[in-house]
């Protein structure tokens, strides 16, 4: 029986209005994340109240979810760069430990 090596990462999500979602990404192409996934038209009740996902105007009046996984190495940098961020526009960043299989997928060249 074979057994998988599991390389232990950071998942990070971070839930924001789409107007702010290119500075989101932005911050973890300068961080350079290995890729990140992006969730569109997000709805769900938080502190602010229930909203609502597909929104009839475009993207930008919706909540995106980003969702990317890093090595830990590059955790700090990021939430660096999107902590101000978070304190002057309403949004959510969540960080849980994550496993991968292929760790040359998430580890770039350049931390």
């Amino acid at each position: 029986m074979s057994t998988m090596k599991l390389y232990p990462m950071k998942e990070i999500k971070i839930i924001i209005e789409g107007e702010h979602l290119h500075f989101v990404t932005d911050v973890l192409d300068r961080i350079k994340a290995s890729g990140y996934t992006i969730f569109s038209n997000i709805s769900g009740k938080g502190q602010h109240g229930f909203h609502e996902g597909h929104l009839m105007f475009n993207d930008t009046s919706s909540l995106q979810m980003v969702l990317t996984v890093i090595p830990e190495e590059k955790l700090e940098p990021i939430l660096s760069g999107l902590k101000p961020f978070l304190e002057r526009h309403s949004g959510s960043l969540f960080v849980l430990d994550a496993c991968v299989l292929r760790k040359d997928h998430f580890d770039s060249a350049e931390s």
